[in-house]
């Protein structure tokens, strides 16, 4: 990998570091390691430069919430890598851009009509591979939220694991914003809890198989709360790389 610039990859390490301290902080309240915690680092808005930085230091799993920055990033950055980095799709998936995610997504966090997943299945099968991906639900209940309600997640997790190029990994929930001293306690962390639920239902569940094991919440204004109420994957963009 060309060198970074020594500004950008001190800011950056110091960045790291701190998030890390804070997943460590976080995990030990919920009677776990900062090793149960994956973080997943969302490069929407980085540099290429800070990304490579991270990359360098030897974080592989990042995240893209648009289908095309995705596979344009994925592309650009994979010859610099020291090892395969894991891309994480985040945000809402078209359709029409399945094509382009599914072969480098290792997980879709975003599955959230039978729709969506029935294309993604089809992918699959036409290019014999199983896609793995998340249930998402709507945890605050807010419109401009993607997900389906959590009533119904389960119904439609049950739906995905008749797939066969499917693999549905868990789930993914996010809150909504905390925009005042006091929201984390009465917004946020009711809607982690809520979604902790769901996916512990549908872990209990009959249908359900071993590679069921991944609950992603929590972004840079909340993670610690998820992690606490039992997140195993946070995604973490501006805490990282600045806004």
């Amino acid at each position: 990998m060309p060198p970074v610039p020594p500004d950008i990859l001190e800011r950056i390490r110091g960045a790291y570091a701190q998030i890390n301290a804070r997943i460590a902080a976080a995990a030990k309240k919920s009677g776990r390691g900062a090793d149960d915690i994956v973080l997943v680092a969302v490069t929407k808005y980085a540099d290429i430069e800070a990304v490579k930085a991270l990359l360098s230091l030897g974080h592989l799993d990042l995240g893209e919430s648009r289908g095309q920055q995705l596979e344009e990033r994925a592309a650009l950055l994979a010859p610099l890598a020291p090892e395969p980095i894991r891309w994480h799709m985040i945000g809402q998936l078209q359709r029409n851009k399945i094509k382009q995610v599914a072969p480098v997504a290792a997980l879709i966090h975003s599955v959230d009509s039978l729709r969506l997943a029935e294309d993604l299945h089809a992918f699959g099968a036409r290019h014999d591979m199983v896609v793995d991906v998340l249930v998402q639900i709507n945890a605050s209940g807010e419109d401009s939220k993607g997900g389906v309600p959590p009533a119904a997640a389960i119904h439609l997790a049950e739906q995905l694991e008749t797939m066969g190029h499917l693999r549905v990994r868990g789930i993914m929930a996010m809150a909504a914003p905390a925009a005042m001293e006091g929201d984390l306690e009465k917004r946020v962390r009711p809607a982690f809890a809520r979604t902790r639920s769901v996916f512990e239902d549908i872990r209990r569940a009959d249908f359900c198989n071993s590679a069921f094991n991944v609950l992603s919440m929590g972004m840079s204004g909340d993670f610690e709360v998820a992690i606490e109420e039992g997140a195993n994957v946070v995604r973490v963009g501006s805490g990282l790389f600045g806004e």
